[in-house]
């Protein structure tokens, strides 16, 4: 039978468990195990993620206190150790109870680090029907694809629009201007050189928008092309040497602000952003490149000739033959980027075969969200 609060608190406290010993002062409490600190939390922490009913909404696990309704010099009257519960008592009569395990869980992270990708990476290949029917290959296939930023799904059917499927796995197609799902050929409507046989430098797509599409799905439904080679560039790789080898060069990409444009006759898509995303803690979080969308730069703005550099670096090291994974899209395969990390291109083609690949973009978010969701399903 569990205790409620008042019941541990009562109850004689032991020292048995992994939190040995617990202090607190007028700043913080904290928890020791063999002497040595464990754990260090603010009093307007422990008060703000009151785990009881009374601070939380029962049916949704919702927070409903609000640290507001406290002062902010808050301390609690009386704490004390049982097993591995931290016991608070609050000068208003609040009590708290915290198992202190879920609370050192807090620092694992949720989602696996991401790989890096060796000198003869490709990406792995995953079936179509085992992708959208079998749980446990649909968790290898994401972790994979979260981890390297790339997949390939294979044996799917060469339908058009068959990337609508996809959603129950994948989320929600997100849309945006130039229609849902897009046809690349070159018998398709042209507005971008991805409509052409040319060459398509390393990019990722709608670079124009404020926050681009973090996922895209690139189905080629037929390829009698010669040539047209599928090509991807991990992007946060080489953000990450131009830190480690020209720090000098990866701050102006991080602060210099550059015009990004995709239009057609109807529509027009417009960001000013940098090339390079970090996220709070200097982790690299988004690369945005596109040589084809990257509008004339006003040659007033302030620190232009050290960002030319800085770009000039960058352009060198995504078209370094080095850094590009080369292989072909055949009819019937999906290749799935996180296009946030992963910058995607094609090698030229002969037209005399037809070509025809349609691409959609989903969200990074809820592809995460799903692997977690068959986790957990699968453990049950």
């Amino acid at each position: 039978m569990s205790l409620n609060h008042e019941e541990i608190f009562n109850s004689q406290i032991k020292i048995s468990g992994s939190h040995s010993s617990v202090s607190f002062d007028s700043r913080c409490i904290r928890t020791y195990k063999d002497g040595e600190l464990l754990l260090e939390l603010p009093h307007l922490w422990s008060r703000d993620n009151c785990p009881c009913d009374d601070c939380r909404v029962v049916a949704t696990q919702e927070k409903s206190f609000i640290l507001s309704s406290v002062p902010s010099d808050i301390c609690p009257s009386e704490v004390k150790l049982h097993d591995d519960f931290l016991l608070i008592d609050w000068p208003d009569g609040h009590q708290s109870s915290f198992n202190l395990n879920d609370v050192l869980s807090l620092s694992v992270p949720r989602h696996s680090a991401p790989k890096s990708w060796g000198a003869d990476f490709l990406p792995d290949y995953f079936n179509w029907n085992d992708f959208l029917k079998d749980d446990s290959r649909t968790c290898l296939a994401l972790e994979s694809f979260l981890a390297n930023g790339v997949i390939v799904i294979d044996k799917a059917p060469v339908e058009p629009d068959s990337l609508e499927l996809l959603a129950p796995r994948l989320g929600p197609i997100r849309e945006v201007l130039f229609e849902r799902i897009h046809n690349v050929s070159v018998d398709t409507h042209v507005y971008n050189v991805a409509h052409t046989p040319m060459a398509l430098p390393p990019h990722n797509d709608f670079a124009s928008y404020s926050f681009p599409p973090s996922a895209q799905a690139l189905h080629m439904l037929v390829n009698e092309a010669e040539g047209g080679n599928s090509i991807i560039v991990d992007a946060w790789a080489i953000a990450s040497q131009i830190r480690e080898e020209m720090p000098s060069h990866f701050a102006v990409l991080c602060d210099f602000m550059v015009p990004f444009r995709e239009f057609d006759e109807c529509n027009e898509t417009y960001a000013v952003a940098p090339i390079i995303k970090c996220d709070a803690k200097g982790e690299i979080e988004s690369v945005r490149f596109s040589n084809q969308l990257m509008q004339m730069i006003d040659p007033n703005q302030k620190g232009i000739e050290q960002f030319y550099l800085a770009y000039h670096d960058l352009c060198t090291r995504i078209t370094d033959v080095q850094n590009k994974r080369s292989f072909r899209l055949e009819g019937g395969q999906i290749l799935l980027v996180a296009a946030h990390r992963v910058l995607h291109a094609r090698e030229s083609f002969v037209p005399q075969g037809k070509r025809h690949l349609q691409d959609a973009y989903f969200e990074l978010d809820n592809i995460a969200n799903k692997l977690i969701l068959l986790k957990n399903k699968l453990s049950l």
